[in-house]
């Protein structure tokens, strides 16, 4: 597996205040951020079978009983470690256009799963709950709620500025151009090119403007890389 670009933990952690700042244990954020760090390096170094506990505690330089103070399982570290990285890279600008704070939030998803540690973490996990429930439910209420709140946002605001008409059904809109990003990402592992994810924008974007029946997944015409 390609080793993927080196998280911006580090430098996240020292240049805005700690969300964490301890608690009765005495957590501390920096150890917070190098376990969840290193979890990351870890999955896409070695896969997620050969991923453990006490690796991910050598590598953070902790004590393995400090993770499971705070964790379950290697499971848990890394669902925490991509809900991280999901809430700082997958919130959609609001620029005043919903063109261009759609076509953008688009283009940070695809470069988000493609060009990050994200990627490995994210089809481990997608894998991983298949055979577990439990995950299964908590991939549902911990990320995939959040980010449809997330990704709500661009049409949201477009309704707020009189942009988008208020009976806009965002639910399919937000499936017919996120869905098909996942799809290349998780099954057929085509690149999600700029091109790719400017045209899925434009597709909904012209029958909005048309005032067309909402999008539904199987009227639109994917457009090619």
């Amino acid at each position: 597996m390609k080793k993927a670009k080196k998280s911006s933990r580090t430098t996240r952690c020292s240049a805005e205040p700690a969300q964490h700042h301890g608690n009765r244990y005495g957590r501390s954020e920096q150890a917070r951020q190098a376990i969840l760090e290193a979890a990351d390096n870890l999955l896409v170094e070695l896969g997620f079978a050969a991923v453990t506990v006490e690796g991910i505690a050598a590598k953070a330089g902790v004590g393995k009983q400090t993770i499971y103070r705070w964790w379950k399982s290697k499971t848990d570290v890394l669902l925490d470690a991509f809900l991280d990285d999901a809430a700082q890279h997958l919130n959609p600008p609001d620029t005043g256009s919903l063109e261009a704070d759609l076509c953008a939030h688009l283009h940070q998803c695809a470069r988000f799963f493609e060009q990050s540690d994200a990627r490995a973490v994210f089809r481990a996990l997608i894998g991983q709950a298949q055979h577990d429930a439990v995950l299964a439910r908590q991939l549902r209420s911990k990320y995939l709620d959040q980010q449809r709140t997330r990704d709500r946002l661009p049409l949201v605001h477009a309704i707020e500025r009189g942009e988008v008409r208020p009976d806009v059904d965002i639910d399919s809109i937000i499936d017919a151009v996120i869905a098909p990003i996942h799809y290349r990402i998780l099954v057929t592992g085509q690149p999600v090119t700029r091109s790719f994810t400017d045209n899925l924008a434009q597709q909904v974007l012209a029958q909005l403007r048309d005032r067309e029946p909402m999008p539904k997944l199987h009227r639109l015409r994917l457009p090619n890389s």
